[in-house]
């Protein structure tokens, strides 16, 4: 599964299907992705020269006769062209304005180059479309386009993904790809799972997940249940691959380059292997439960980093770590994977989770002396370890969130930023939050 992309009632999950080719179908796969790749950065050539356009109607017009003739694309795939190349413009005209806009605000960025010239496409990727240039057949076969015309294929792949395609799931659009290390083709399918509404009386408790760098995460419930999940060993993975990261761009050498890229690829699929395993053990843990995350957009903007020529090694150290810290694949992965074991995920409010008392509610950077491990209020002396602290704050403030729910028929899943009224309406009532083991919400019968 990867990169799954969820709605209120729908989730959808990218199938990889494992294509078992014959050697001449392989053949003329390999003619279909190349002519493919060909034509993509032809398309690219063209929408520079027009103003870097991410037009893809415009595009198509310009390119659809030279597509078919010049590179022998099927119909279908010679409008997935210029479409493709639109989204890739489209892209990079984002970052350019992000890359302003962050200018513009006083940070520190350097100057965007992505539409500096035409972005090349070196992948032999292309994309299918369900019911033009791509069916599936009986018999767990899927019938492609290439340049000669249809071919049968029989596939393999997750058992669950499996069976919702034999159960007709919506299928939507497929991409072909070439893993070089396997010489295999793969078909990444998108398949989108209607999961039906969810309602309040569904689940069974609420939990607050806090993430970290010391510990990658620490869950706990309102019955005082907590787990941790420690991060040394990631940490100490890391590690190595920036020391061997290191070497390799000291050398300078065309066989590092390729080295570091290998490397690169290796270190993001750790990550995605770490993420994947450590949701799934959370909401394992925690079924049928709303799960709370706190919000976290623009943190690398609100931490504290010094990366001057005076930074310590340590404090370029920490600099890296938290450059690495991979919190938005991790929420993403519990989001997706939360409706297959009867949960939700929601987000709150970041602010105090980490300063704000169970007990008595004081609010104070000195409640956790020198960022420890240890939570100690100044006011009260109330004592637990932080990132427990951090996941039950999250806890209650997932609860309250369920109980507006609950009560106005209405859920909040994402806190809106957009008010600072509303924001402080909603950190006024969090002071007011009180940690009991006993707290669960109360439903009335109709």
């Amino acid at each position: 599964m990867s990169k799954p992309s969820k709605s209120r009632n729908t989730i959808t999950f990218i199938a990889k299907l494992k294509l078992n080719l014959t050697p001449e179908q392989k053949v003329s796969l390999d003619q279909t992705t190349l002519a493919y790749r060909n034509a993509l950065n032809y398309a690219s050539e063209v929408a520079f020269e027009n103003g870097k356009t991410s037009n893809a109607a415009k595009l198509q017009k310009l390119i659809y006769t030279d597509l078919r003739e010049r590179f022998g694309l099927p119909a279908q795939m010679a409008c997935s062209v210029p479409r493709t190349v639109g989204t890739t413009y489209k892209t990079r005209w984002t970052n350019l304005r992000n890359c302003q806009a962050a200018k513009a605000s006083g940070r520190k960025v350097k100057r965007y180059k992505g539409l500096d010239k035409a972005p090349r496409f070196v992948s032999r990727t292309l994309t299918y479309v369900y019911g033009r240039d791509m069916t599936l057949k009986s018999g767990q076969k899927i019938s492609i386009g290439t340049l000669k015309g249809r071919i049968v294929v029989p596939y393999e792949g997750y058992s669950k993904h499996l069976a919702w395609i034999q159960a007709g799931v919506n299928i939507g659009e497929a991409k072909l790809y070439y893993q070089k290390s396997s010489k295999q083709y793969y078909l990444l399918v998108s398949l989108k799972v209607d999961l039906g509404e969810p309602k309040p009386d569904q689940y069974a408790q609420a939990v607050g997940v806090d993430v970290g760098q010391r510990y990658l995460m620490t869950a706990g419930n309102t019955s005082d249940a907590a787990l941790f999940v420690s991060g040394k060993q990631v940490r100490q993975r890391k590690d190595q691959y920036a020391r061997r990261r290191r070497e390799l761009q000291q050398k300078g050498t065309r066989s590092a380059k390729r080295r570091l890229m290998a490397l690169a690829g290796r270190e993001r699929r750790f990550t995605a292997d770490v993420n994947h395993r450590f949701s799934k053990q959370v909401l394992m843990r925690f079924p049928q439960s709303i799960v709370g995350v706190e919000a976290l957009d623009h943190i690398r903007d609100r931490t504290e980093r010094r990366s001057s020529s005076k930074a310590s090694r340590k404090q370029k150290r920490a600099n890296r770590r938290r450059s690495q810290w991979s919190f938005a694949q991790l929420h993403a992965m519990l989001g997706y994977k939360a409706p297959l074991y009867g949960s939700l995920l929601v987000k709150v409010d970041a602010d105090y989770t980490s300063q704000q008392c169970l007990k008595c509610g004081h609010r104070s950077r000195a409640n956790r002396p020198q960022a420890g491990q240890m939570f100690n209020c100044e006011e009260c002396a109330y004592k637990l370890h932080a990132d427990l602290i951090g996941s039950r704050n999250v806890c209650m403030r997932t609860l309250l969130v369920w109980q507006d729910w609950i009560s106005t028929g209405r859920l909040s899943d994402v806190p809106d930023v957009s008010s600072d009224e509303a924001k402080a309406a909603r950190l006024k009532r969090y002071a007011e939050l009180r940690w009991s083991p006993d707290t669960s919400p109360a439903w009335t019968s109709d």
